[in-house]
């Protein structure tokens, strides 16, 4: 009788054990948002944020190009919020978090607009275009047609571009400051930029930047991410930096490698920016630095 009692009983113990199980499996895969305390995220910033041309672009005005899996996007599947608000704009500069902003069919409205009390999430990517990020591209490979060996955007620019980090400085600390005042309780996270160049020789003519001006660029990257790196330190926020782990996925790697595209895109995003694998690059970046398990899709060609 007790032999027979063991194997009835057998059944219901499988099946509890299953359900104690399923509920860990639960526990353990639900949305972050409960486990991380994050529940309104709001991003913000520039085309490193927005994605333009990574499929699928969406929201209004059209000429933000923002994308659905661009990083912030990624970053809120990935933690489950409940609320995630994408104001972030291709060509967006400081003075954008606080006004509008004119592009193509139509106006961003402030950024800052975005932001409430009881928002505890923000990112923000910006900078890029304070230094004039497009027009230094546009110069330095127009002077590379006639000196594709040499040095000429650095001659050309000599101490300037470090001089506009500088004054950037104190702007990308204004609005870090602006965060803290309209969302008190929001983790505010400041993101850099993923390596545009490699260290040296670069791949001129495919992208234009003649070969002794590729350090020096890339240096400037440095400064402008270090930049970044100090002002987040010193506003209470937190500094997530890609640049650190895309060594080997510049603008001059094979299509399969790069995270972020050349003047020539060979997958679907704006030239000069980041590619969709790029933006699970970041987006896994920022749930490290946020502490929660990175769930976005893993990217192809890492190292």
């Amino acid at each position: 009788m007790t032999g027979s009692g063991t194997v009835a009983h057998r059944p219901l113990a499988v099946v509890s054990a299953l359900v104690v199980l399923l509920g860990l499996l639960l526990i353990g895969n639900g949305p972050a948002d409960a486990a991380t305390g994050y529940h309104r995220y709001v991003a913000l910033g520039d085309s490193y944020a927005s994605g333009p041309f990574i499929p699928d672009q969406v929201g209004t005005p059209f000429g933000c190009f923002r994308s659905n899996h661009n990083y912030p996007s990624l970053v809120a599947r990935g933690l489950g919020v409940g609320s995630f608000t994408d104001i972030s704009c291709g060509g967006a500069a400081t003075p954008d978090m606080t006004g509008s902003q004119s592009v193509l069919f139509g106006s961003n409205p402030p950024q800052f607009s975005a932001l409430r009390p009881d928002t505890d999430l923000v990112t923000v990517s910006i900078g890029g275009n304070d230094i004039g990020f497009g027009g230094i591209l546009l110069t330095c490979g127009s002077e590379s047609l006639l000196n594709p060996f040499g040095s000429p955007c650095a001659n050309h620019y000599g101490d300037q571009l470090s001089q506009r980090i500088a004054a950037t400085a104190p702007k990308v600390g204004a609005v870090l400051a602006g965060i803290h005042q309209r969302a008190p309780r929001a983790r505010v996270v400041l993101v850099g930029y993923l390596r545009i160049l490699p260290p040296s020789g670069g791949c001129w003519p495919v992208v234009p930047i003649s070969r002794g001006d590729v350090p020096y660029l890339d240096s400037v990257e440095q400064q402008l991410n270090g930049m970044l790196a100090q002002q987040a330190a010193g506003h209470g926020a937190t500094f997530v930096n890609p640049y650190a782990v895309s060594l080997g996925h510049d603008v001059c790697q094979a299509p399969w490698t790069k995270w972020v595209e050349g003047i020539v895109p060979t997958s679907p995003a704006f030239p000069v920016h980041p590619n969709a694998t790029g933006m699970n690059v970041v987006a896994n970046q920022v749930l490290a630095g946020l502490g929660a398990t990175a769930r976005t899709a893993q990217p192809s060609g890492t190292s």
